[in-house]
């Protein structure tokens, strides 16, 4: 992001009586406002490496949002508690002491899933996610089953056989609508809907994915600021940081009910960050993260504090810098990368250099 003139600017005077202002920038405005006169330090300027960084709040949870509903009528007898993880081929949930096996398919149940008398005779997208589920479950083989076939075939029925048997029901072969259910992959039940000894039909549970997620509602303003790909620094609730990256950046803005980035009904659009080390997240649901959102990078670049910088007349910009002896003079620059999370700013700028000393407000 390029630093912009417009914003909350300080005046100070400088030691050549001339009354210039001075921009509010992350550090002025963690020490208050400054008055004419107020008190000023030195920084050194550096060349470095500076990456523009978008700074904002997130969510640490799960990602994905599922909801499980009944297909078939009975009585509830088991449910999994909050916080259990459901893998393929386990239980969800038992219908008079029968299980609803978990299997693998974005295609939903809407059909009972059995032999006809040839194989061509019952096909689809739902056979061959289930096909798929029984090699990955090593029922069957992959050159006994095609894992890619649509068609129910003998080797299907073989595969079925023997995942009710390894669930101690009745091997029939055979998959009545109501007794499986396809999810995207395995869930984590955040909320049961059902109860024990309630009817089957309806919502049953609602759950997440069992991978770690970091989701920002971004201000809309600031949409063109991120982009698939980016590099982020997340700062857990225990201060400690671990790296990610963005996956995805919503196109649709939203207004939400209470506040957000930019306050009360600000549009904002979802932006999901996947943690490189899941792991070192831990198992916190719904913490609030700081995100830092590394947008741009410059490679051996002059860099100050923003607060630093002194804004003239005519959108122009300076540093003061101070030599030897402790003579102060005004350097003409040009901002560029700003980098908000560590309130530091690109310059260029005839007669500056390395290892200067600037003025800076006193913190």
């Amino acid at each position: 992001m390029i630093l912009a003139g417009a914003g909350t600017l300080i005046e100070r005077t400088n030691p050549f009586g001339i009354s210039v202002f001075h921009p509010l920038g992350s550090h002025a405005a963690a020490s208050g406002t400054q008055d004419n006169g107020a008190a000023t330090s030195t920084s050194t300027v550096t060349r470095r490496s500076l990456s523009a960084q978008t700074s904002v709040e997130g969510t640490l949870g799960y990602a994905g949002e599922y909801t499980v509903l009944g297909q078939a009528s009975g009585t509830i007898t088991w449910l999994p508690e909050a916080g259990q993880m459901v893998d393929e081929g386990q239980a969800l949930y038992r219908l008079d002491e029968r299980p609803v096996v978990l299997l693998y398919g974005s295609t939903p149940p809407y059909r009972a899933l059995a032999a006809g008398a040839r194989a061509a005779d019952v096909t689809g997208a739902d056979v061959r996610q289930l096909n798929h589920d029984l090699v990955a479950l090593a029922y069957v083989t992959s050159s006994q089953l095609d894992p890619n076939s649509d068609q129910f075939s003998w080797a299907t029925r073989l595969g079925v056989q023997r995942l009710q048997g390894a669930l101690g029901v009745t091997a029939t072969g055979s998959l009545a609508l109501g007794a499986y259910a396809f999810l995207p992959g395995p869930i984590r039940v955040t909320t049961l809907s059902a109860t024990l000894g309630g009817q089957g039909g309806g919502p049953i549970l609602k759950g997440t994915s069992t991978a770690r997620q970091v989701t920002v509602a971004l201000d809309a303003s600031r949409q063109s600021e991120v982009k698939v790909g980016d590099q982020v620094t997340i700062t857990l609730p225990n201060n400690q940081t671990t790296p990610g990256q963005v996956t995805s950046v919503g196109r649709v803005a939203t207004t939400p009910s209470g506040p957000g980035q930019g306050g009360p009904n600000t549009p904002t659009v979802a932006v999901a960050i996947t943690p490189a080390d899941p792991n070192a997240t831990g198992n916190l649901d719904q913490a609030s993260v700081r995100v830092a959102i590394t947008t741009s990078t410059v490679q051996d670049a002059l860099v100050v504090p923003v607060d630093a910088l002194l804004a003239l007349s005519g959108g122009r910009y300076a540093v003061e810098v101070v030599g030897a002896g402790g003579a102060h003079r005004l350097v003409p620059v040009s901002p560029g990368l700003f980098d908000d999370a560590e309130g530091l700013v690109q310059v260029s700028g005839s007669g500056l250099a390395a290892g200067q000393r600037v003025v800076v407000p006193t913190t």
